[in-house]
């Protein structure tokens, strides 16, 4: 591994450090190096002239080859973290004959499409089928529109109160203006979530009227409506 690469431009080596490793946070495109590298050209790999350079000069210095980890097609992005395994140091996890590995981790920013997958902090999960403009999405009282529709039939079939426990709760943190913890096995019981929906001033069902964007009547049934985490 070395920044020292025959015949690649200074340019192309903007983004590498002095070993040859790209920068964290160094934004890639297609075919940028990631990893400097280089291995030594056997003797039947020279061509005639540099055979013959070799006879005259012995020449030595450029008997290697490009072969640098590069940025595949389509997978540019921002590099998100750089990790380097030496057996030196007694990394256990090389593969036999292998003594130092470069992993790059690279992350790619897109907008959501339709198709795209979606999940919550309770295994709620569901494929976005419809992205609408904002102002054919319902929305509350106010007029603030909203930014998720949640198929109903998610709670029931998977069994995760939590969703909606934490649906009313975030809510009610939002409008107190308040930032709520609430750990796994150790967090907010119900009664500290009907009392803080109690002390926001909300119906005590977590629910409200929701008006349907695109012919601004109010929808049937009250709908839940609140603050939850969406990854």
């Amino acid at each position: 591994i070395t920044r020292d690469i025959p015949n690649v431009s200074d340019n192309a080596l903007k983004n590498l450090d002095d070993r040859g490793i790209v920068y964290v946070g160094a934004e890639v495109k297609d075919g940028d190096i990631l990893v400097g590298k280089v291995t030594p050209k056997g003797v039947t790999e020279l061509t005639a002239e540099e055979r013959l350079l070799h006879a005259i000069f012995g020449e030595k210095a450029r008997e290697v080859r490009d072969t640098s980890l590069r940025v595949p097609h389509g997978a540019g992005g921002i590099v998100l973290d750089v990790k380097v395994f030496n057996r030196e140091e007694g990394d256990d996890s090389l593969s036999p004959g292998v003594n130092q590995l470069v992993r790059v981790y690279i992350v790619q920013k897109r907008k959501i499409h339709v198709g795209d997958k979606m999940c919550g902090r309770h295994g709620n999960k569901g494929v976005i089928s419809r992205i609408l403009p904002e102002e054919d999405m319902p929305y509350l009282p106010d007029g603030t529109p909203i930014d998720i529709m949640l198929n109903p039939l998610g709670v029931p079939s998977r069994m995760n109160i939590g969703q909606v426990l934490e649906l009313h709760l975030g809510m009610a943190a939002k409008n107190l203006g308040i930032h709520v913890a609430s750990p796994v096995f150790d967090g907010a019981n119900d009664d500290d979530v009907w009392s803080t929906i109690e002390e926001a001033g909300m119906a005590r069902d977590g629910k409200t009227v929701l008006y349907d964007g695109r012919t601004g009547e109010p929808f049937d049934n009250r709908v839940s409506v609140g603050v939850m985490y969406m990854l």
